[in-house]
């Protein structure tokens, strides 16, 4: 779809520094903010809302750093609401703020559900209409270009659609550029916001219309490209739908639809592929886990794990893809498990280099391995390391680096003393014995935990052999007991990430005692790693 100038361009509105920021756990500092906000400027948002200058010190703060910037496609907005019911705009420290942020643009808030403004503004209906009108003509003379966020513009619709119109036409004539139609309470259908649209685009002809939709029902997406059929030309929404409650509109299903399903330009041509790395990049920097099954751009997105898909995806992937992984910047996967088959197992083996043919024995080797594996509680969906492993061992191609001779794990806490102070957390303590080559190494290290303990044991016995040790570390941690009906003699799960800043891999480990699966995921990160640094 790129390359055709005459499509019709829907801006996109990125909110995530504002709106998205309000998500529980979702933190992004100054520094984030400016890194997030040049991220998206490259990705080839049109507006990135910084942030309500008037509301908090960081926020402000963000402003007066925006010259760090070097914005080459985004223009960057400055969020606020209209000015006090007791004051006139020129008195006003919101709107002193927001022409303090120095942008071009901003984002002016006002209430347009008459409910709202009686029993949360307290202020009559007429003076709520005089407050619109006036804060958008006070910014407009500035040579600000303003646009109004009608906020539940759809709870007002049905409530008293005459006030909740009038309000839009107060923006109007105060100078604002578009009308953008918040479904604040995130309740609202696709056919209701699709009405509403063209009732807005035919009462006051000639401005610009856009959406912004909460998903507390699970519809912003589908609402905001309603929104789209019916004529806006902007969106605005968060990158991966972070946001208050439920969250926002996601911008990365949007755009995604947009360009490859409604046949519409939404960022520059050629900037699609950008989506996936942007969506990681937004959550990792907020120090929270990608989400595998987001669309488009999650690691589950266009993963496969029944045989029988897989098979009829090596033949043709629009069989079981709705979308090219690749128009997103994601990849295709197969899952590895005793449900794939022999076509994951092949296409696993051909990744590693392997020049399997499709009737080779080993494939029905490596299939029985597997499901007894999993009939074990292993998995390897999450763990493709431990399974490349696997293969190895079934073809005998494995290489030994290191074994293990003896580990211990020491826990220990002091009661509390007789003067009832508090007695320090539990220490723990690994000492590791290994055999590297003929040569025995007897480490100890403390830890931050057992497990922790004996990662540090393992590490400093190796390091001296394998000195590229040093720049692996391990990111992700899972624990999950099998069989909770056995109580405290359940088997478990144990299911690592590991990085050294240029890939990540998963291993897996099971067994009655968790330190022992411990030991076997954190040894098989190991020598992955290892196989990978003397293949590569």
């Amino acid at each position: 779809m790129a390359g055709n100038p005459d499509k019709r361009v829907v801006e996109i509105y990125d909110t995530t520094l504002r709106d998205g920021t309000q998500a529980a756990g979702f933190v992004l500092s100054v520094d984030d903010k400016l890194k997030v906000a040049q991220r998206l400027d490259h990705l080839g948002v049109h507006y990135i809302e910084g942030g309500w200058p008037g509301s908090n010190p960081r926020d402000k703060q963000f402003f007066a750093r925006a010259g760090e910037l070097r914005l080459k496609t985004a223009k960057l907005v400055a969020f606020g609401s209209t000015h006090h019911a007791n004051r006139r705009p020129e008195n006003d420290q919101n709107l002193a703020d927001l022409l303090g942020a120095g942008t071009d643009v901003v984002t002016m808030v006002g209430k347009t559900w008459d409910r709202h403004v009686t029993i949360q503004l307290g202020v009559p209906l007429e003076r709520n209409l005089a407050m619109i009108a006036d804060s958008v003509a006070y910014l407009s003379r500035h040579h600000i270009q303003v646009f109004f966020d009608a906020e539940h513009f759809f709870d007002g619709l049905k409530h008293n659609r005459e006030y909740t119109l009038a309000c839009l036409k107060a923006a109007a004539e105060g100078g604002a550029k578009c009308l953008v139609l918040c479904d604040t309470n995130g309740g609202s259908l696709p056919g209701q916001v699709a009405e509403a649209t063209r009732l807005v685009r035919q009462t006051l002809p000639g401005l610009a219309v856009g959406v912004h939709t909460h998903n507390d029902a699970e519809l912003a997406v589908a609402n905001s490209l309603a929104a789209v059929e019916a004529g806006a030309s902007q969106v605005q929404g968060t990158i991966n739908g972070v946001g208050e409650r439920c969250g926002n509109a996601n911008l990365c299903s949007i755009v995604a639809a947009l360009e490859l399903k409604m046949g519409l330009r939404a960022l520059p041509e050629g900037r699609l592929p950008l989506l996936t790395d942007t969506a990681r990049f937004v959550l990792e920097l907020a120090n929270q886990q990608p989400r595998p099954f987001a669309p488009y751009v999650g690691r589950a997105a266009f993963g496969h794990k029944g045989g029988l898909h897989i098979s009829a995806v090596e033949k043709d992937p629009a069989l079981y893809e709705h979308v090219s992984p690749e128009a997103v910047g994601n990849d295709r996967r197969y899952l590895i498990s005793d449900l794939a088959g022999k076509a994951a197992i092949l296409r696993k083996a051909r990744d590693m280099g392997l020049d399997l043919a499709d009737n080779d024995p080993a494939l029905g080797r490596m299939l029985e391995e597997l499901k007894a594996q999993e009939n074990k509680g292993y998995v390897y969906e999450a763990a493709e390391a431990s399974f490349e492993l696997l293969i190895n061992r079934v073809l005998g191609r494995e290489k030994t680096y290191f074994q293990l001779m003896d580990f211990r794990v020491h826990t220990h806490k002091e009661a509390n003393n007789i003067l009832g102070c508090k007695a320090p957390g539990p220490v723990s303590e690994a000492t590791v014995m290994v055999l590297v080559d003929g040569r025995v190494r007897h480490t100890a290290a403390v830890g931050n935990g057992p497990v922790n303990a004996l990662d540090r044991a393992m590490r400093k016995a190796l390091l001296g052999f394998y000195p590229q040790l040093a720049e692996m570390q391990l990111v992700d941690y899972k624990v999950r007991v099998l069989s909770s009906a056995d109580g405290t003699a359940a088997r478990v799960r144990v299911l690592i990430e590991s990085s050294d800043g240029r890939s990540r891999w998963g291993t897996v480990g099971v067994s009655f005692d968790v330190l022992e699966a411990s030991w076997q995921a954190l040894s098989e990160s190991i020598q992955y790693k290892l196989q990978q640094d003397e293949t590569s």
